[in-house]
């Protein structure tokens, strides 16, 4: 069977996942939408960067989009920054009767017990009012650090503790936003970015602590947050712009799920702009890794390392677009409601090998 999909934005994430809609034989690419006119009325294929056109012409048009009745749409649109808009745009098109599957807002990933259920309800019954679903998810928060401890601990006699990690290089993350003022890199260590403002941490990767413990039947205590900020000695340049000495260039936060005490599930990012920073803080396997510890009988780590042309960065935005994309006929058959990613069945890169 053959879906039609509309691919909602062409950025970091969204180009990727226009790129994997493309390759699959069970999708139809049936329109994209983008957010500025200087995309507009290009070829699919174009913004894909593939050399074939697809015929189907970009466009900033959502109602004649949503007017298409596309089986799923997929979200990429970036949405750190306006949360209450992106959230009002995915209820939108569940109204319309339309799946969806997002990169974003994250915390949809598994919201219970991080945000409360004013936030949650309305989505629900949007997404009831319309017969749809929607599924929030990625690569981080996503499947390194959902299925993979999952599956892992799948061969656990006790399990004391996991951690999951990202260890990431990030000077050849191309999202300037992103880097200087979401994260707060180039700034003063004592300038608070949006990321590091009191409960942000717990907003966006709370969900991934409390789907594990929901998944490994643990009833948490609390979840907590925790984070430290180094400076560079030397001016580096990122992403075309100077990042002065003295100012922040590595960061490492922690969400901890606590029980008795004690952290049994943590989330935890180290982020560098130079390798050479932070030489105390754990280090990656390669220039970058999702790490999976679990702490029992027996004692595992698993390190994923990831390139896309020799870069771990560009790896990681395939990954998260792909992830998308495969669980779209997933979706589409799921039960209309907010999805969480052990409502659905191991999804695979089914017809993919050529």
């Amino acid at each position: 069977m053959t879906y039609r999909v509309v691919q909602w934005s062409t950025g970091n994430v969204g180009r990727w996942a226009l790129r994997s809609i493309i390759a699959r034989p069970e999708l139809e690419l049936a329109g994209v939408w983008v957010s500025s006119d200087a995309k507009a009325g290009k070829d699919a294929a174009e913004l894909a960067g593939l050399d074939e056109p697809t015929g189907v012409l970009a466009t900033t048009d959502a109602e004649a989009l949503l007017a298409l009745r596309p089986d799923c749409i997929v979200h990429t649109a970036m949405a750190d920054d306006r949360l209450v808009e992106a959230v009002e745009d995915l209820k939108t098109i569940l109204r319309a009767g339309i799946n969806v599957v997002s990169s974003s807002p994250v915390f949809l990933q598994f919201p219970y017990g991080t945000v409360p259920s004013e936030m949650i309800d309305p989505i629900v019954e949007a997404a009831r009012e319309g017969g749809a679903s929607l599924w929030v998810n990625g690569i981080d928060p996503g499947w390194a650090n959902d299925w993979l401890p999952l599956l892992l601990s799948s061969g656990s006699e006790r399990i004391d503790k996991i951690v999951c990690s990202e260890l990431m290089d990030y000077s050849t993350y191309d999202n300037p936003k992103v880097l200087f003022e979401i994260m707060g890199f180039g700034r003063d260590l004592d300038d608070l970015p949006l990321l590091l403002q009191p409960g942000v941490l717990t907003l966006a990767w709370g969900s991934v602590v409390r789907q594990l413990a929901a998944a490994l039947d643990v009833e948490l205590d609390e979840v907590t947050q925790h984070f430290e900020r180094l400076a560079t000695p030397e001016p580096l340049r990122v992403a075309g712009h100077t990042i002065a000495a003295g100012t922040a260039a590595a960061l490492r936060f922690q969400v901890n799920g606590v029980r008795a005490g004690r952290t049994v599930i943590a989330l935890e990012h180290i982020t560098r702009l130079h390798p050479a920073l932070a030489p105390d803080w754990p280090q990656p396997t390669g220039k970058g890794c999702y790490r999976v510890e679990i702490e029992g009988e027996p004692d595992y780590q698993l390190d994923l390392q990831l390139y896309s042309n020799g870069d771990h960065a560009r790896a990681g935005l395939v990954g998260t677009a792909a992830r998308l994309v495969s669980a779209v006929p997933a979706v589409i058959q799921a039960e209309p409601g907010l999805l969480t990613a052990t409502d659905l069945p191991l999804t695979t890169g089914r017809g993919l090998i050529r």
